[in-house]
């Protein structure tokens, strides 16, 4: 048996933290490759312009915190009743905050664990129900440093890894209704996520770090694989970086 890639032609994907980086060249990508986007993140402004980039007739958007179970619910149904259906989901919103353990107000670690693990959550939940009869994709964007951690990382290295448990939990569970999950754990990536809160623009090391298209591809290859393969995680590096 050759081995085929799927087409995502004429497939309907949602997409978190779509207004920038990882997320941003997630749509773009799927769009070219025929898909229709539902896409979601804070900022209306982003999403307006993203929408006019790829066209109208290829996207909706739902402006809203992914720490709120309802932004996730308003994404699936703006996806189902624009586009007829669910099929994947690319769940990419997160924050990043470095330093120790100490380091950070408690608001800025909350909205952190509450955007990167519990919105991962809601957005799965919300997604599951749409594919539950039907089969599909998610696919969740943690990082390296959620499968081995790190110094001045901790706090969001644990969200990391609360992503990746749940992914391998929840892969498991789905199976039987031919629902896949992939996880896919970047190291450092140069998007706006990666300035500030302990990370400074300029920093020689962004200069050898993955770009955000690299992991888009790496996502959009795992949703086109034939429905009898299952790619469980997929890590990545650039390069210059070392593993």
């Amino acid at each position: 048996m050759s081995a085929e890639t799927r087409s995502l032609s004429g497939t309907v994907v949602a997409i978190t933290g779509a207004s920038s980086g990882i997320g941003r060249e997630v749509a773009r990508q799927l769009v070219a490759e025929g898909a229709r986007v539902a896409l979601t993140a804070r900022r209306q402004e982003r999403l307006v312009e993203l929408e006019a980039e790829l066209g109208r007739d290829s996207v909706v958007w739902v402006a809203g915190d992914i720490s709120d179970p309802a932004t996730s619910n308003a994404l699936v149904q703006a996806a189902t009743e624009t586009f007829g259906s669910l099929d994947s989901l690319v769940a990419s919103a997160g924050i990043g905050a470095y330093g120790g353990v100490l380091d950070g107000s408690d608001d800025d670690m909350r909205q952190m664990i509450d955007t990167n693990f519990t919105g991962t959550v809601w957005s799965v939940r919300a997604a599951v129900s749409a594919m539950l009869e039907t089969g599909g994709d998610i696919v969740i964007v943690s990082s390296v440093a959620g499968l081995r951690g790190g110094a001045d990382e901790a706090v969001y290295a644990g969200t990391k890894g609360a992503q990746v448990i749940f992914a391998g939990a929840i892969d498991r569970e789905l199976r039987d209704s031919g629902i896949r999950v992939t996880t896919v754990c970047p190291a450092a990536v140069s998007t706006e996520f990666a300035i500030g809160r302990g990370r400074t623009e300029g920093d020689a090391w962004l200069d050898d770090v993955l770009m955000p298209a690299d992991v888009a591809l790496s996502i959009v290859q795992a949703l086109q694989q034939p429905r009898r393969v299952r790619t469980s995680q997929i890590a990545m590096w650039s390069a210059a970086q070392g593993s």
